[in-house]
């Protein structure tokens, strides 16, 4: 049985909103670039779209973020150090907090640079730069599970796997997010097959991950706590989630096997329309909202 010495940290919505918020940015900015190493000219719509939709995401979080401060306006004192003597930079890297900051700050740079240059204000991207971008964005995906599992806290502490779950929810909450975004775009009916195959990958991931999860907290006598009551229930739901995900791969492989003849308008011919994907999302948020008021109840 693990112990634990900590008060919890009583966090409230606006945390749940920017782990939300953070996941869905970075999962988009690392789709984007996939499909623009990956992908061909039918994929540039889609593309676009991410790289729109990932710097307004990365806008909500940082305001969400400084709300929960408590004393807003000293926001920046996270990255300025206004000790007497000692000022510069306040980058502290044995600090989960400060690098999550950084983290946070250096992602928006790269995902304004991206949309600037999706608007047509900077030409078309550069790979390097996106590929240097997408490696930050995981790290913002991972950082907000893995921010929990480095403290004291019952549940956070007593399981590895947090960050890897937060990462795997986040692309395949992406993936349906960005299905949503490129079924207006050119070049749909090629790019959407692709994007629900691949999220029934992420979905795979993401159950085995919640798997690890169940796994560790039994080993550290800590699974009833989530077995039981609403949370239970809210599980469930996230199980439910997963889903369509399922069905949308077994679709969008079956349109890619017959070559993406048809175009896709609604998303019933590839197994994933816009429900469905509003139901991954919801499954994501969810997930997110059980891991972190679980520990603090």
């Amino acid at each position: 049985m693990a112990e634990h010495f900590v008060q919890p940290p009583n966090w409230g919505w606006y945390i749940v909103g920017y782990f939300f918020c953070a996941g869905l940015a970075g999962g988009l900015y690392v789709l984007a670039t996939m499909l623009r190493l990956w992908g061909g000219a039918r994929d540039e719509g889609a593309a676009r779209a991410a790289f729109l939709i990932a710097f307004p995401l990365v806008v909500v979080c940082g305001i969400l973020l400084t709300i929960d401060l408590g004393q807003p306006l000293r926001f920046w004192h996270m990255m300025i150090n206004t000790t007497p003597g000692n000022t510069g930079l306040n980058f502290k890297p044995w600090s989960p907090i400060s690098l999550g900051t950084w983290g946070l700050l250096i992602f928006g740079l790269f995902s304004f640079l991206a949309f600037l240059q999706s608007l047509g204000k900077l030409g078309r991207g550069n790979s390097v730069v996106e590929i240097l971008g997408s490696l930050v964005a995981l790290f913002l995906c991972s950082y907000t599970g893995v921010v929990l599992s480095v403290s004291n806290q019952p549940i956070w502490s007593d399981s590895w796997a947090i960050g890897g779950l937060f990462v795997a929810s986040a692309l395949s909450g992406s993936a349906a997010l960005l299905t949503l975004l490129a079924r207006s775009r050119a070049g749909a009916e090629w790019t959407e097959p692709r994007l629900q195959v691949a999220d029934g990958y992420f979905a795979v991931l993401e159950l085995l991950m919640i798997v690890i999860f169940f796994l560790t907290l039994s080993q550290a006598g800590a699974a009833g706590k989530m077995f039981s009551g609403l949370w239970l229930v809210l599980w469930i739901l996230v199980m439910i989630s997963l889903l369509p995900a399922f069905r949308g791969f077994v679709g969008g492989r079956r349109l890619q096997l017959a070559g993406a003849g048809s175009v896709v308008t609604t998303g019933t011919a590839t197994g994933m329309g816009s429900l469905s994907a509003i139901v991954v999302l919801a499954g994501v948020l969810i997930m997110r909202y059980i891991v972190i008021f679980s520990a603090q109840t």
